[in-house]
């Protein structure tokens, strides 16, 4: 018997979407349950956000093979981020932070190609 289900059941589109949105999250669940662990630490902050956006550039890059739906939600979660990223410029806590983190310093500013202005700034 049917019961009259049949209405809701995903088209193969709709089966694309919901793959290519689970390939997507997997990047936030990450994060998530990194941050969610017994030791998260503020000096992490930024290389956590730092990982999100080149995992969600290298996606943006690749959305011409993407659903519009997800292209669409890849733009504006990179754009979300960097609206919170601009925010850690309004305090210098998270790049002392850093600089006092014995794994840091100033070399992960240098590695990761912060231009000289900010570098001098932190």
């Amino acid at each position: 018997r049917e019961h009259g289900l049949h209405a809701y059941k995903l088209s193969p589109d709709e089966w694309t979407i919901i793959t290519e949105l689970c390939d997507v999250l997997k990047i936030f669940k990450d994060a998530t349950l990194y941050f969610s662990r017994d030791t998260p630490n503020l000096a992490m902050v930024i290389p956590a956000m730092d990982h999100i956006d080149n995992v969600l550039t290298d996606a943006t890059r690749a959305s011409s093979s993407l659903s519009p739906p997800i292209s669409a939600v890849l733009r504006l979660a990179k754009k979300t981020l960097n609206r919170y990223y601009t925010k850690t410029d309004l305090s210098a806590t998270y790049r002392m932070a850093m600089m006092l983190h014995p794994s840091h310093k100033l070399q992960y500013f240098e590695n990761t190609g912060w231009p000289a202005r900010w570098l001098k700034m932190a």
